[in-house]
């Protein structure tokens, strides 16, 4: 019975543990939306949603390293830093979602056949 507790207390400590930027995929967002932006919009828009990606992922990034850490102390020293992961800043879901607001701004270029899309193809960070 002991065992059985035991590994449910681990279960849900490791699902509050936020996720890395990049394991974080892109949630849907259809592309019909910039269809009436010209090319100057959406390139705007693109460098817009960029800069936000990298600053979410920064602080995904931060916060997953934090649960690493609290996990780590957690696990070897003291328990109950364990609890410290179920409170934490996860934007998982936000992150998600500008993901999906950079691919459907880059299909709309695609579509419009703007050069913007492959100007900042490597800015939409992790």
């Amino acid at each position: 019975m002991r065992t059985i507790v035991t590994a449910a207390l681990c279960a849900s400590i490791l699902a509050g543990c936020a996720s890395s930027p990049d394991k974080i995929s892109a949630a849907y967002v259809s592309p019909i939306q910039y269809s009436g932006y010209d090319c100057d919009q959406i390139r705007a828009e693109l460098v817009r949603v960029s800069g936000r990606v990298r600053e979410v992922a920064g602080a995904q990034k931060q916060q997953a390293t934090n649960d690493a850490v609290a996990m780590g102390v957690g696990l070897v020293l003291f328990w109950p830093a364990l609890f410290f992961l179920a409170g934490g800043n996860d934007r998982k879901e936000e992150l998600s979602r500008l993901k999906g607001e950079y691919d459907a701004l880059e299909q709309a270029a695609i579509q419009k056949s703007c050069p913007v899309a492959s100007e900042l193809k490597a800015g939409r960070g992790g």
